[in-house]
């Protein structure tokens, strides 16, 4: 009797501690490991790489277009504001999205309705088509775009300075081939249409390795990723470093998208012929290529990112001054491009080292580019505006040196030292 009531007492009690106890993760060996390391790392770089060309193969070609379909100047700017629209507003959604799907299935499905959208551009022969592809990628930029700080987080925390290099060099990649190579494929296949569709081939090669992430992913990765949603779900609209990021990403993003709309104008503007304008503009995005890898070097030197946030605004805000005073372009653009580069690598970076779990380094990402996107779609139709009052870009440019300025303040007075510290590898 003694003994069946032993066993009696026993047997929940190793029921509780084997439904306590979660179970085991299997290991993967060294070679499965470094596998799934280089196919996250390309993934990433692929699919950061389909977000500019979208957006930047349109002004080498707005000419064309502006003929072809009669667009004004002012419906045709709205081919580069939608998608930084989109970005602004939709990007808060994808956090709601992922909460259900998943981070890398969202992910996937963004990179396939970017891809649709250029294909799509192939057969435009009206305004309305070209606004609706652009609507469509501007879609699936803005879903996209947010969740790579949380698919670092989740999958390469352990490397999130070097990780967001490669993430900034992709987009700087992205954006110089889509600024450079539109106008050449235009003139050789005489077709604007053939050449916007060019660039579902990067889409093409990104697919596949996004196919082979979502294979890889347990098939717990959903219900895990909800349970922590409900943990940190919510936007941090609470949370005050959550703004000085916000804002500092909008500063950022209107002195950028002013100067993707202007910058071969206000060149020209400053003095410098239309083809060395043509060849600075090129500086200015291959420049930024380079810009992650080499604040991952200053980092590793200095961690402190709140000292390299005043440097970098300040070298955006000598270059735009530089170009004020019309001296010294090439140096100008090289030094802004360069600061403007550091600024976003680094704006990217902290989201995903202030934060804890990959959903929680998403809902920053996406608060963060929601109010900086917002932000910047107001600065090419301001720089304009000032332009059509004044009759040249000298008001312009001197409010992007002043908010540049801004942003380096913002940094040494609203951050604190221990946050700097804090951040610090």
């Amino acid at each position: 009797m003694r003994k069946r009531r032993t066993n009696r007492l026993r047997a929940p009690t190793m029921s509780a501690v084997t439904a306590s106890i979660s179970p085991i993760p299997i290991i993967p060996n060294d070679k499965e490991y470094e596998l799934n390391r280089w196919l996250f790392v390309t993934a990433l770089f692929m699919a950061s790489l389909n977000l500019r060309p979208i957006v930047s193969s349109i002004a080498p070609v707005l000419g064309s277009i502006q003929q072809d379909l009669g667009l004004s100047g002012a419906v045709s700017s709205l081919l580069v504001s939608i998608p930084v629209l989109c970005m602004g507003i939709l990007a808060p959604f994808s956090v709601k999205l992922s909460e259900k799907l998943g981070i890398e299935q969202v992910i996937t499905f963004s990179l396939m309705l970017i891809g649709g959208s250029t294909l799509l551009r192939l057969f435009i022969h009206s305004a309305s088509l070209l606004f609706f592809t652009t609507l469509l990628s501007g879609i699936g930029i803005a879903m996209m775009g947010p969740l790579l700080s949380g698919f670092i987080k989740k999958h390469m925390a352990d490397r999130a300075p070097s990780m967001i290099a490669i993430y900034s060099m992709a987009l700087a990649l992205g954006a110089a081939l889509g600024s450079s190579l539109t106008s050449p494929l235009n003139w050789g296949l005489h077709s604007w249409q053939m050449s916007l569709s060019f660039w579902v081939i990067p889409v093409i090669l990104a697919l596949p390795l996004w196919f082979n992430v979502l294979k890889r992913q347990p098939s717990s990765s959903k219900l895990n990723s909800t349970v922590l949603y409900r943990k940190s779900l919510e936007l941090p609209w609470q949370k005050g470093k959550a703004w000085i990021l916000a804002m500092q990403f909008g500063m950022l993003c209107l002195v950028f998208y002013s100067l993707l709309g202007w910058l071969p104008l206000i060149l020209i503007g400053a003095g410098a012929s239309k083809l060395h304008a043509g060849l600075m503009v090129t500086l200015f995005a291959l420049i930024q290529i380079p810009s992650g890898t080499v604040l991952q070097q200053l980092l590793k030197r200095h961690a402190s990112r709140r000292n390299w946030l005043f440097v970098s605004s300040m070298m955006q805000a000598a270059g735009l001054l530089l170009i004020f005073f019309s001296t010294y372009l090439w140096l100008a653009v090289f030094i802004c491009g360069l600061g403007s580069g550091m600024l976003f690598a680094l704006l990217n970076l902290l989201p995903v080292e202030l934060t804890t779990s990959p959903e929680e380094a998403a809902s920053w990402a996406a608060m963060t580019q929601s109010i900086g996107f917002l932000i910047g779609a107001s600065g090419p139709f301001l720089t304009g505006y000032l332009h059509d009052r004044m009759g040249h870009f000298n008001a312009g440019i001197l409010a992007m040196v002043f908010i540049s300025i801004a942003m380096g303040i913002l940094s040494l007075t609203k951050m604190s030292k221990e946050d700097s510290l804090s951040l610090s590898k």
